[in-house]
């Protein structure tokens, strides 16, 4: 368990000993390093996540085939292919592994980055995105770290690179689909405009890459109603921030670019809590690319002014989010039911 701890605390550690940003120079070269030791911890592991023996098989399943069979035959293209690439090149699993680390580390830091607070928000996605996603669903986690990427550029306006960034998100898991929508919620001119383009990429991307499996999916996630274990856990995690942001949504918006597209995203994580009994499975692949709201809300939370315009000790803020933080990491890693496929934590580069 010990990595996991050490990994948490390298960003604890030093959003602690930042109060208002300016104290520790945040370098690119910073990032870079610590991007680059998130890259290793996730994409290196060794047998460690509860789907791996399923990976290893899609892997298996690209050895001595042509590009367009492992295409044909793959459910996600972007995820074929590089276990294509990683066959061809007799790289195994670990090279999949590592690219798919490295965009979600990316998408991550790039992210973080536009928050005010990078480090606290980069620590909260640690216990749960980090280490269950990250680790354990490969494809999704490379998904999600493109969709951070693709909610940075919609968050400074720019709306073509949000599609495109789904568009690439997709190719990893299709899922990620459900978040085009969001593309029209962004402030300023040409409402219209874009919600053709959310509209027009909704149905070429839904045809291109859902409609084939559109069957199989709404059969085994509603119909079969597959069972996620602590789906509402994950869900509840989402709710937290969500109603803080509804709470104080005239403040919020105040003080906060971008903020209509948050207030939905609130609202939609609020809605899947109700939803979780129905169809728990499907709800908590929803609830996965809702899960940055809670950096969103949590790293901001200490520059809102909350009660008669005051805002809370910055510093205080921090440590009872950290520790909230640190007791979701010890409850997964201690009590979860599948938490013994991700220990002992266990290191290509240290075998």
């Amino acid at each position: 368990m010990l990595p996991y701890w050490f990994f948490y605390l390298i960003p604890v550690v030093l959003t602690l000993l930042v109060v208002d940003g300016r104290r520790l120079q945040l370098t690119p070269a910073f990032w870079m390093v610590l991007g680059l030791l998130f890259s290793v911890f996730i994409g290196l592991r060794y047998h460690v996540g509860g789907d791996w023996n399923n990976y290893l098989t899609h892997y298996d399943n690209a050895l001595g085939k042509q590009l367009f069979e492992v295409l044909a035959n793959g459910k996600d293209p972007g995820y074929a292919f590089l276990n294509w690439l990683s066959a061809k090149w007799g790289l195994e699993i670990y090279a999949v592994n590592l690219v798919c680390g490295a965009i979600f580390t990316a998408g991550l830091i790039v992210f973080s980055r536009q928050q005010p607070d990078p480090l606290l928000a980069f620590a909260i996605a640690i216990p749960y995105l980090v280490v269950v996603v990250a680790m354990g669903y490969t494809r999704q986690g490379a998904a999600l770290g493109l969709l951070f990427w693709a909610i940075a550029y919609l968050d400074r306006g720019q709306f073509f690179p949000y599609l495109a960034l789904i568009a690439v998100a997709a190719l990893f898991h299709k899922t990620v689909l459900i978040m085009i929508p969001f593309g029209v919620l962004i402030s300023g001119r040409g409402k219209l405009f874009r919600v053709g383009g959310v509209l027009l990429a909704s149905y070429g991307l839904w045809d291109a890459l859902f409609a084939q499996d559109q069957e199989r999916l709404v059969s085994s996630y509603i119909d079969q109603a597959m069972i996620s274990q602590g789906a509402k856990i994950r869900v509840f995690m989402n709710v937290l921030p969500a109603l803080l942001l509804l709470i104080y949504w005239k403040r919020w918006k105040q003080y906060f670019q971008n903020a209509l597209f948050w207030f939905w995203m609130a609202v939609v994580s609020v809605i899947t809590f109700f939803l979780v009994d129905t169809a728990s499975t499907a709800v908590d692949r929803i609830a996965l690319y809702l899960a940055p709201i809670q950096l969103a809300v949590y790293s901001r939370l200490a520059y809102l002014p909350l009660f008669r315009g005051r805002q809370f000790n910055p510093g205080m803020v921090k440590v009872f989010i950290l520790l909230w933080y640190a007791a979701v990491l010890f409850v997964w890693l201690n009590y979860a039911a599948n938490s013994r496929y991700w220990i002992p934590y266990k290191n290509l580069l240290f075998l």
